[in-house]
């Protein structure tokens, strides 16, 4: 290869385009080069570096080399004028990343003549720019706004996939329910509109995983229930926290624990020291957590299947831990019997209102 070329695919990390290349050398040069195999067309006009093309003839070209090369070559593509999106904007984002066999996408102004080919999708948005306010720079991608990313990706995610991924950006403060419910009024045709609408009203009302939406839905609603406020804020030990579902008046604290997170043993600590100053502060914890995976044969049947008469595991409260209370959950001057674990039959997920170690609150 010319060594004024090799030093250019170099300096780009084994990319280069045809643009760049003939303002410092003729054209049959970077022609020569891709005729003799020593690059490779990934897109008109974006070469890469043979040498980093896997061996798969019968796949399309941008699906030959890792996922970050195929997204710089298809920003490339658009000469600066368009910005990764979608599928391929929540992967930059960190949120989901992108499966094998998924496309490329980009989005560019309408009018630019850039066309969609095979595992590339170009999107041709109205007065779409590829600067702030519709896009920035992630990680030296430019990549469109989270809450438009969501938005636009919703559609094309798998169903399992599409609310875990919302609460991720949540929870983790990279955005707002009403930022994205704000992205959201601009794609009034959007697929799947409602769901999303659905569940950004429950978002917006202090659920953070699927466990409070089930709870916000079913259980914590209705006569009876003392006046929960989602996300309460407040602060301890000096710093600030968020309780799931906080009845003030009653000073009952309900925590409903994701699957994905408060499993290790260091969560599980912290979780107790908060536990313990909340007690001190009068407040009463109860946790829910999800059930835990049920092995199965290879007949998919359950290892632990019982007879259908036999008694549900975890059924029947201990009797050993029991409190007395007064005006809490609707219960007053009556006895509340709290058990380390309980199940609910309806949803199969588990309860516990383990009482604070004395350790802890020394610790605390």
């Amino acid at each position: 290869m010319n060594s004024v070329l090799r030093a250019l695919v170099d300096r780009n990390g084994g990319l280069v385009t045809r643009h760049a290349a003939v303002q410092v050398l003729p054209r049959w040069v970077i022609e020569d080069a891709s005729h003799s195999g020593r690059l490779f067309r990934l897109l008109p006009g974006v070469y890469a570096d043979a040498a980093l093309v896997h061996d798969v003839e019968s796949a399309p070209p941008l699906a030959r080399v890792t996922p970050i090369l195929a997204r710089r070559a298809a920003v490339a593509y658009t000469g600066g004028r368009g910005a990764l999106s979608h599928l391929t904007a929540l992967d930059v984002w960190k949120l989901r990343r992108q499966l094998r066999g998924e496309p490329v996408h980009v989005d560019v102004p309408i009018g630019v003549g850039l066309r969609s080919g095979p595992h590339l999708v170009v999107h041709h948005r109205r007065s779409f720019a590829p600067e702030p306010p519709h896009a920035l720079v992630r990680d030296g991608e430019p990549v469109t706004r989270l809450d438009r990313t969501l938005v636009d990706a919703w559609p094309l995610l798998p169903p399992a996939d599409r609310p875990a991924t919302l609460i991720r950006a949540v929870n983790d403060r990279l955005t707002t329910p009403q930022r994205i419910a704000a992205a959201l009024a601009t794609a009034p045709k959007l697929a799947g509109r409602a769901a999303l609408r659905g569940l950004l009203d429950r978002l917006a009302a202090g659920c953070r995983s699927p466990l409070e939406i089930w709870g916000h839905d079913h259980v914590f609603v209705g006569p009876g229930m003392p006046a929960f406020q989602g996300q309460a804020r407040m602060r301890l030990g000096g710093r600030v926290v968020y309780l799931d579902l906080f009845a003030e008046a009653e000073l009952v604290d309900i925590e409903l624990d994701g699957a994905t997170t408060h499993a290790d043993g260091r969560e599980r600590e912290m979780d107790l020291r908060r536990d313990a100053l909340l007690a001190a502060r009068g407040v009463l914890v109860v946790r829910f957590h999800p059930p835990p995976p049920v092995p199965r044969t290879r007949r998919g049947t359950p290892r632990d299947a019982r007879h259908p008469r036999d008694p549900p595991r975890d059924s029947t409260p201990d009797p050993g831990l029991e409190r007395r209370t007064s005006g809490r959950m609707g219960a007053p001057g009556g006895r509340i019997r709290h058990s380390t674990a309980g199940h609910d039959r309806s949803t199969g997920s588990r309860w516990e209102s383990t009482p604070t170690p004395r350790s802890a609150i020394n610790q605390s």
